[in-house]
């Protein structure tokens, strides 16, 4: 993708929801629906929403690496962005801010993020924190589709997501997939989640909209290194047993890792503890194999709907 064709994929009309792709330049999957529905409308439905569709990464994305000087993802940290912290993603969430942020230029209410993952978390929603207008999305999305929800919070390691710069934003998340490689079915399956997430805040904005009774998450517990010797090389490896099994029970007798000569190390499993993101290539440099969450059924709160309702009628 050329970079005048990058820049095409910007709309100038004020809108309400920011389709973002491409926030990881060697997450390539996305970016192309974008490419494809820019030059055909009619490729996906949005459902009568005013819809800002933009590459978050570009240059990341010309260079096909997952970003340039630091995570574009943990970029939108408030106290970074007011001192104008130097690096080419800090200027770009700053920028993305300025353009389309809840007080920018083409102000936007909701962001939904696409991504796509080398650990087979399926088709999936990442939620940060418990929002009540990002809930009832999820909630929404959920009840179309069945899709599992990581709920991301407490964790202090890990912060600065773009969604969260937003008054409401979900992440769609979908593998397994190679880094850099298109895949059909990845593809699908991202356009079949957002047209979801369109088609469900239009019938929010038209009162149509009915929230299940529960909405069911996986809770980030925290996260498991690789074993490592001091010199950071790691000493064994994501267990062959674990490996694809995100978002399955996993006995408490299962090893986490496997050394090369065959032995397992790792320490047992809490019961209940479910892994999502298992041997995810771009979290090996955040000394992330993978992470435990907690699957909990939340009941659906009366104050969920009417806040994203306030938020699509004020866009």
């Amino acid at each position: 993708m050329l970079q005048s064709e990058l820049g095409s994929l910007w709309s100038m009309s004020s809108c309400g929801v920011l389709v973002v792709a491409g926030t990881h330049g060697n997450e390539v999957n996305a970016p192309w629906l974008l490419q494809q529905w820019q030059a055909n409308p009619d490729l996906i439905d949005v459902a009568g929403l005013a819809v800002q569709k933009v590459i978050g990464n570009p240059e990341a994305l010309r260079r096909r690496c997952r970003y340039v000087d630091r995570d574009l993802n943990r970029c939108f940290l408030p106290e970074q962005l007011e001192q104008e912290a130097p690096g080419l993603e800090f200027q770009r969430a700053g920028e993305l801010l300025r353009l389309h942020g809840p007080s920018g230029e083409q102000p936007c209410a909701v962001a939904i993020d696409l991504h796509s993952t080398t650990a087979a978390m399926g088709n999936s929603l990442v939620v940060y924190g418990r929002r009540p207008a990002d809930l009832a999305l999820a909630a929404l999305v959920q009840g179309a589709l069945g899709l599992p929800i990581y709920l991301h919070e407490a964790d202090a390691q890990q912060t600065g997501f773009l969604v969260e710069s937003w008054p409401c934003g979900l992440v769609i998340e979908v593998g397994p997939v190679p880094q850099g490689l298109l895949n059909a079915r990845v593809v699908e399956q991202t356009r079949l989640g957002l047209e979801t997430c369109l088609r469900a805040m239009d019938q929010a904005n038209q009162g149509l909209a009915r929230l299940p009774d529960a909405l069911v998450v996986h809770r980030h517990l925290g996260s498991r290194d690789l074993p490592k010797a001091e010199n950071g090389e790691p000493q064994a490896l994501v267990h062959p047993e674990l490996q694809g099994r995100d978002w399955q029970d996993i006995s408490s007798t299962q090893a986490m890792f496997r050394a090369a000569d065959g032995t397992d190390r790792g320490q047992a499993w809490v019961d209940g503890e479910i892994p999502v993101f298992v041997n995810e290539a771009a979290y090996a440099e955040k000394s992330i194999a993978f992470s435990l969450t907690r699957r909990e059924v939340l009941p659906v709160d009366p104050t969920w709907l009417p806040a994203l309702q306030q938020l699509l009628s004020a866009a």
